[in-house]
Order: structure tokens, then C-alpha cells, then sequence
């Protein structure tokens, strides 16, 4: 696991610059504290921070081949390094490190762009090919790793993080309005936009090729959802058994420490029992609870508890507590844009304490996405029902109604579902899916962004973002659509994102073997029927379920890692968040309208409305623009 920069001048008469790669490489010594190379040639430069996990003595980066002609640098994990290892000795490459990474070059060496193919894993790698005098850059199927990019004039700057690129004095810090308006409707910024404007994120399935011509960027995989309804759910639960302990097994390689996040769920809870079975030795496990006013949250530390006791593992839990301002800083500098989902402050405080005990991590990651586990899903799957009810009806009575309900006290959602459920009614299923990932409406903009903010957004592009998966005809279900969504931008930009900048600012490496692409290419033939039955979610991973884990685990509320954020801005938060969104500091950029910040702190505090979601996205947007602006 690594940082990895690098440039490429597109008139090759001119040098790539070795201190600006010094200077980036050492912006991202938390993601790599244990070691530091570059390598520059002519008008090309890499440069990697190792986190040492595979290959620990041998694996300095950048990595050449025989001739050294190609150059790597990498940032991840690849799993099937042994198997393609193999393949390559026989056909004569010869090998020089016990690196999972020197692979990449080989395989470069022998297929081209689509050595991508080969490769199982999370990553994102670089490789400076002199014979060609190109640059080959590629990010892992799902987005598990990140890679930022920048054009500038005649110059390409990349790197894993966009702290690295921000070393280049030169590069502008304009704000990209879009990418503003995407993160307050959304609480993350999705791929392509950055929150600047001259700084993207490649894509997930995308490389880029550099060289004297220009820029090429392709799109190497995508899958599709086509459900096998030969298939009996026996048939499917075996075959994922199998192939989710062959995954997890994988995800076990590792010359370092290694543990689990255990949330009391069913994903890490079958995590933890696929290692248990994989695992000569105990599994160490990581939990958090919640102390401060939590209202109606579940803490799930006792359902971890039963998980770790069935399976003897080494068990350690924190409780986190609502002070905010004492990490804000650090998770904002971790993300270097906007990033405002809660899950952010126990995912600090549980990388944190896994930092303690390990060097990596897994985690149940990704199985909602693929089995259906979000309220969403069971709203969109009844929505259809819904719309039987005479139009009159819905919008003269049910819609009025709903409206005027508080939202419970407890911090619970149930509500506000409720109500999105029932303004999202009257729309295309695209649009209406679209409703329930939004927190911003046309309304609410009118009345939040200043006048100058809102000459310059396009909302339709906004939305547009959470509809153009679902219209893709690469899953006709309406719950797949849903799913196929989610898995090209929820998860990649919001989940994946907040797992690997926060890891890896602990120097932490986190592992998601539910996000393994043949396993989620295997989840899509899976009926959505089985999926979500009636109001079960996650039927299908439930009734597997039973084997492994406790019925109490199984059958509990859902909550996860999320936070009592609704209850914390009532209470313990309470008095923060109005100091840091007071007049005074709104006025330092003036890009919304001062009054609206009081008037959502005090329909959330007065229970009329639940924006938490808003109010911290505020929150997290000052912070960062006080530091990076």
C-alpha cells in the first residue's frame, strides 16, 4: 500500500522536475511512512510512499523491468500476484523482488493496456514506458484506490491524494461551482469533479495514456445485471459461499499484522467468520460505540460481541464521543475537498485504534450495494405500490400530511424517509431515486446559495449525476438499476473514498472483499427477488447468514458505522455547530445566504425538520474553506 505521484511533459523537449516529485512524494508519508523513491527520465518522473505489506524487504518502488525500459509505481493490493507470477516465469520474465507489485510491470511488458485484465485487487498504478516514451496510469475496477489528475498547459501531474498535486504552486485553486452544488446535494463530490476546477478523479475501470500525441482516457470494464432465474436459491447460496471464502481467503495475504472492523452487522459479521474458517490463528476484531446524547441510535456493540465470542477473536471496542472539533481538522485535511458524510468520525476514531493492534484491515464494505441493504432500495421497490393510489389523493392528502410531521426526537430517520418517500412519488423512477440521495431541491437552493453562487449552477447537471447509472441499460430491474447506481458512484465516491483517506492518513490499509469484481460480477445474476422479498432487505445474504452468525445479529435494526449525528446537533454539538456557522464566519466567503444556516439550525433543534445531513455539510465546508482557501 502506497502514495504514488508523477508527471509527464507532453513536449518531450522539456524535464520533469524532481523536486516538485520530492515535495508530493512527501505530502503522502502517511499513506507510505516506510519507505520513499522517484524516478524521473527525460520528460517523465514517479514517485511512491510505501506502506510495507507484501514483499516487505524487497519491494522498493519504482519497480523496473528486466531492461529497465518500464518503470512502476503502485498503490494497493494485488491478489492473484502469485498466479500471474507464475505465468509469467514460464514465459521467461525473470523476477527480481517478492513484490506483488513487479508484476504489474512484467505484465505490462507482455500485454499491453490490457494487463489491467489480469489484475485482481484494488489499485492504482503508473508506468513510464521509455521505449514509447508514454505514460500508462489505471485505477481498479470499483474504485477501491484513488488517482487525482491534473492538465496543466503541456504537463500532467497525478497522485493518490490531492494534497500531493496542491504542492505545484502553480496550479489554481479555483472552486468548481458544479462540483459545490454536487457536494451540498449529495455530502460527497462524485467522480469525475474535484471541488477544484483544475483537478479531476479518474474514474473507476479507467486508464490514461499519455505520450507525445496527447491524452487518451478508456473505460477498460463495466459490468451488467443479468439475472440467472435458472438458478435455485440453493444453487446461489452455495456457489457464493464458496466464492466469498475463496475472496476473503485472498484478502488474507499479508507479511504484517491484520485484523477486522466488526460493526455487529451481517457483512463484517460474515467477514469474520469466513476468516475464522480461513485462519489458523485468532482473528483481531474492532468495534466502536457511541457515548453523548444518542437518542434512538443503536449502539451494536453487543451484537460484535456475540459475532467475537462465537468465533474466539481478539476483541477491542472504543466508544466515541461527540467532540467534533477536536478531529475536524484532520478528517478535512484527509480529504482535501468537501467530504461530509458522518460515518467520518467512527471511521476516524475505529482507524485510529485498529493502528494500535494492525497494519491492515478487513471490512464488510460493499454488501449492501450488492445484496440491497438500503432503505432506499425497499422504497423504490414500494413505490410502485404507492402509485396506485389515485394523484389526488397522494398529492391532496398523503403528501400535505406527511409534511406536516415532526421528525422524531430520537434522531431516527424513519420520518424523513417518509417524506422523501412521499415528495419523490410523482416522478420517473430515475428521478425518483434521484430524490431519495438528495438533500438540496430547487427550493432549498433558491433560499441557500447567494445570488452570485446561483448564476453559475446548473442543477440539472447535479441531478443528473444521481440518475445516469440508473438510466444505463446496463441493468433493466428497477432494483438493479437502483444497485448499478450506487455501485458506480455511492460506493466508489462516498464509501470507498471515506474508507481509504482515512485508513490511510492512520497508515492503515483496509481491505473490502465484498468489492472484489468477480464477486460482485457474480452478485449481479442474482435475481433482485432474492435480494429484497416483501420488506426484507438483504433476504438472500440473511437466510445465508444463518449458518455463521447468531440470530440476534441477523434480525436487528440496521445501523453500521454511521453516526448519531441528528441527536449530537441537538445536544452535544449544539452550541458548535452555531459558532462555526455564525454570521461572522459565513461572511468570510459569501457564497450562501446568512440567514439560511440559522433558520435550518433551528428547525432541525426544534424537531420540525431533520437537517443534520445539511448542517454538517456546512460545517465540514467551512472548516475546509478556512484551511484551503
Amino acid at each position: 500500500m502506497c502514495g504514488i505521484v508523477g508527471s509527464y511533459q507532453f513536449d518531450q523537449q522539456k524535464r520533469a522536475d524532481p523536486a516538485l516529485l520530492l515535495k508530493m512524494c512527501d505530502r503522502l508519508r502517511h499513506r507510505g511512512p516506510d519507505d520513499q523513491g522517484q524516478y524521473t527520465w527525460q520528460n517523465a518522473g514517479l514517485g511512491a510512499r510505501r506502506l510495507s505489506i507484501i514483499g516487505v524487504e524487497t519491494g522498493h518502488q519504482p519497480i523496473p523491468n528486466e531492461d529497465k525500459s518500464l518503470w512502476v509505481v503502485q498503490n494497493g493490493e494485488i491478489y492473484n500476484y502469485l498466479e500471474i507470477k507464475d505465468e509469467l516465469v514460464k514465459k521467461g520474465h525473470k523476477f527480481t523482488t517478492t513484490s506483488d507489485t513487479e508484476c504489474i510491470v512484467h505484465l505490462y511488458e507482455e500485454y499491453g493496456e490490457d494487463c489491467v485484465r489480469h489484475l485482481r485487487g484494488m489499485f492504482a498504478f503508473a508506468i513510464l514506458n521509455q521505449r514509447e516514451n508514454s505514460l500508462f496510469i489505471a485505477r481498479d475496477r470499483l474504485g477501491i484506490k484513488p488517482l487525482f489528475y491534473s492538465m496543466q498547459g503541456d504537463r500532467i501531474l497525478f497522485a493518490s491524494e490531492m494534497k500531493a498535486l496542491l504542492e505545484d504552486e502553480t496550479l489554481s485553486r479555483e472552486i468548481d461551482f458544479s462540483a459545490l452544488d454536487a457536494f451540498f446535494t449529495y455530502s460527497y463530490i462524485p467522480s469525475p469533479l474535484t471541488i477544484f476546477k483544475n483537478i479531476r478523479k479518474l474514474e473507476a475501470g479507467q486508464w490514461i495514456r499519455c505520450d507525445s500525441s496527447g491524452i487518451k482516457i478508456e473505460r477498460y470494464w463495466d459490468f451488467e445485471f443479468h439475472p440467472d432465474l435458472r438458478k435455485s436459491e440453493a444453487d446461489f447460496t452455495h456457489e457464493f459461499t464458496h466464492l466469498f471464502d475463496e475472496t476473503v481467503k485472498s484478502h488474507l495475504m499479508s507479511e504484517v499484522p491484520l485484523g477486522v472492523f466488526l460493526s455487529g452487522g451481517v457483512d463484517s459479521g460474515m467477514v469474520v467468520a469466513s476468516m475464522a474458517r480461513s485462519s489458523s490463528s485468532p482473528v483481531r476484531a474492532f468495534t466502536m460505540g457511541f457515548g453523548g446524547r444518542i437518542g434512538g441510535y443503536l449502539d451494536e456493540r453487543a451484537f460484535a460481541k456475540q459475532v467475537a465470542g462465537r468465533y474466539g477473536v481478539e476483541y477491542h471496542e472504543f466508544e466515541v464521543q461527540p467532540h467534533l472539533e477536536d478531529i475536524i481538522d484532520f478528517i478535512v485535511e484527509s480529504f482535501d475537498e468537501p467530504f461530509a458524510d458522518d460515518s467520518v468520525i467512527p471511521t476516524y476514531y475505529i482507524c485510529k485504534l485498529a493502528k494500535q493492534h494492525v497494519t491492515v484491515a478487513l471490512t464488510g464494505l460493499g454488501g449492501d450495494e450488492l445484496f440491497g441493504g438500503y432503505e432506499r432500495y425497499l422504497g423504490l421497490a414500494l413505490s410502485d405500490h404507492y402509485q396506485r393510489i389515485p394523484a389526488v389523493l397522494r398529492r391532496g392528502i398523503v403528501r400535505p400530511l406527511i409534511g406536516m410531521l415532526p421528525e422524531q426526537s430520537s434522531g431516527h430517520y424513519r420520518i424523513n424517509h417518509l417524506k422523501r418517500f412521499v415528495r419523490s412519488a410523482d416522478e420517473n423512477p430515475a428521478d425518483r431515486y434521484g430524490g431519495y440521495l438528495s438533500v438540496l431541491d430547487e427550493k432549498t437552493r433558491r433560499e441557500f446559495y447567494s445570488e452570485e453562487v446561483l448564476e453559475q449552477l446548473r442543477p440539472a447537471e447535479t441531478e443528473r449525476l444521481a440518475t445516469q447509472h440508473f438510466a444505463s441499460s446496463n441493468a433493466k430491474d428497477l432494483l438493479d438499476r437502483a444497485m448499478y447506481q450506487d455501485l458506480k458512484m455511492y460506493l466508489p465516491d462516498d464509501i470507498l473514498a471515506l474508507s481509504d483517506r482515512l485508513s490511510m492518513h492512520h497508515s492503515l490499509e483496509l481491505r473490502v472483499p465484498f468489492v472484489d469484481h468477480k464477486l460482485v460480477e457474480f452478485c449481479a445474476t442474482i435475481p433482485s427477488g432474492m435480494k429484497i422479498r416483501g420488506l426484507k432487505k438483504k433476504y438472500l445474504l440473511k437466510k445465508m447468514a444463518r449458518e455463521f452468525l447468531p440470530p440476534e445479529v441477523i434480525n436487528h435494526r440496521k445501523q453500521g458505522f454511521g453516526s448519531p449525528m441528528a441527536s449530537w446537533l441537538r445536544n452535544d454539538l449544539k452550541d458548535y455547530s452555531e459558532e462555526l456557522l455564525s454570521p461572522s464566519n459565513l461572511r468570510k466567503h459569501g457564497l450562501f445566504k446568512q440567514d439560511f444556516a440559522k433558520k435550518i439550525l433551528q428547525e432541525h433543534i426544534g424537531g420540525r425538520e431533520l437537517n443534520d445531513k445539511l448542517i454538517f455539510s456546512l460545517m465540514i465546508f467551512q472548516k475546509w474553506y478556512e484551511m484551503y482557501c
